[in-house]
């Protein structure tokens, strides 16, 4: 699954995980001061943010292209030399475009939540009827949003083209690979299927997962400083009262809670999302074979099949009957949430308007990216479900021992245990 796109995949993401701490480390810890020498200094401690699409040509943020650029070369030439692959310049320079990108609409999301505090307390001033502004000063307001937009949603569309192709690229390569071993893989049940659709679905999942886990990196990174200095307006936590830190521990605490709540609900359906794979490859090859054997895919080897079928997807309906509710009574919740956080500032006059706009998509943006695991967890048991299909293939050409469920479909001859 790996080894066919990534050179050396386990020393190859570790080695990527390490650079990429050791570049945001350095960056924060002197790495964006270094621009100053090239003539691209960076804000001055305590300026106010730019607000509006120039922050993007601004020289810290030009500074901040030329380091991500070197950096991805210094990456690219060491496996290059290192371990030369036939798909590095797709699995590391085509990978490092997506990422830039991912960070490129994370920044868009500062840049707006940048623009909410000033213009929602000039909205407030002129609803009150304390401040004076003519419509030619209110739509230019409204413009600044409407360019950052308009920035962010040409770079997500761009960004989505340009993954159509990475995606299909390791499904290439994954498919290239297995068809190579054909004659080790063909007795595998359901080896056909595993090769035209489950390396499909994998490449497909995979970057699902991983842009999604890349971009709550990326918030929670880009947002928490944003929320750090917004919280000087919160004081205390309803219930618990005054804490340090209050909107980073309600976050924090808010999701874990959410994440383990979920986990524990659909702790039973990776398994079987599994099965149900099987007994549909099952029923689905039983009638392959009718269609060339005339003592194949009769009326009650089909029926038979066909009641595996219908018995595993009842007992998934059920599974995730409970696992719904849990999930959508914690989503639900969590629209309201950040008012009840906020409730007790508000009613103390504690903040403006603006500054509560800032707070809730900052609040709302931080604890998104802390619910990583419970927003994508019907997609990890999806993954789980193609993953331990495909490492039957692995095992089959590595020598090891094939996974136990493939081991019990073949010693019992195909026939399933719903016990």
């Amino acid at each position: 699954m790996f080894v066919s796109f990534f050179p050396k995949p386990k020393l190859f993401f570790l080695s990527a995980a390490g650079w990429s701490l050791f570049l945001v480390l350095f960056w924060l810890f002197g790495g964006s001061q270094l621009g100053s020498w090239i003539g691209l200094p960076a804000a001055a401690p305590g300026a106010p943010p730019i607000i509006g699409i120039s922050v993007f040509w601004s020289t810290p943020f030009l500074w901040f292209y030329i380091y991500f650029a070197l950096g991805v070369a210094i990456f690219y030439a060491f496996w290059r030399w290192y371990s030369p692959h036939p798909w590095q310049n797709w699995s590391i320079l085509v990978t490092s475009v997506v990422l830039f990108m991912i960070y490129f609409n994370v920044q868009v999301s500062v840049a707006v939540n940048n623009w909410y505090g000033p213009f929602f307390d000039y909205v407030q001033g002129l609803m009150s009827g304390t401040g004076k502004s003519t419509n030619a000063e209110f739509y230019q307001g409204a413009a600044s949003f409407a360019w950052l937009a308009l920035i962010g949603m040409n770079v997500s569309v761009v960004n989505a083209f340009i993954v159509s192709h990475w995606i299909f690229r390791w499904r290439t390569a994954m498919n290239n690979y297995f068809v190579s071993h054909w004659g080790q893989l063909r007795h595998i049940e359901g080896a056909s299927q595993r090769i035209q659709e489950d390396t499909m679905r994998f490449s497909q999942i995979m970057e699902d997962l991983g842009s999604s886990f890349v971009q709550s990196i990326m918030t929670l990174i880009a947002f928490l400083p944003v929320m750090i200095t917004l919280q000087q307006h919160i004081t205390e936590l309803p219930i618990i009262g005054a804490v340090p830190q209050p909107l980073v521990v309600a976050a924090i605490g808010w999701c874990l809670f959410g994440t383990l709540a979920v986990m524990l609900a659909g702790i039973k359906l990776p398994g079987l999302q599994f099965r149900n794979q099987r007994v549909e490859a099952a029923y689905r090859k039983e009638l392959v074979y009718g269609e060339d054997h005339a003592d194949r895919a009769d009326p009650a080897t089909t029926a038979e099949l066909f009641e595996n079928v219908r018995r595993n997807y009842f007992r998934l309906y059920f599974h995730y009957i409970y696992f719904n509710v849990v999930r959508y009574t914690y989503l639900q919740a969590d629209n309201i949430f950040s008012f009840i956080i906020l409730g007790p500032s508000l009613v103390a006059h504690k903040i403006t308007f603006g500054a509560l706009n800032q707070i809730s998509n900052a609040f709302g943006r931080v604890t998104g990216s802390l619910q990583f695991l419970l927003n994508s967890w019907s997609t990890i048991v999806e993954l789980q479900s193609v993953h331990k299909r495909l490492r039957a293939f692995e095992a089959t050409l590595s020598g090891e021992k094939l996974p136990e469920i493939d081991r019990h479909y073949m010693e019992t001859g195909g026939v399933e245990d719903h016990a």
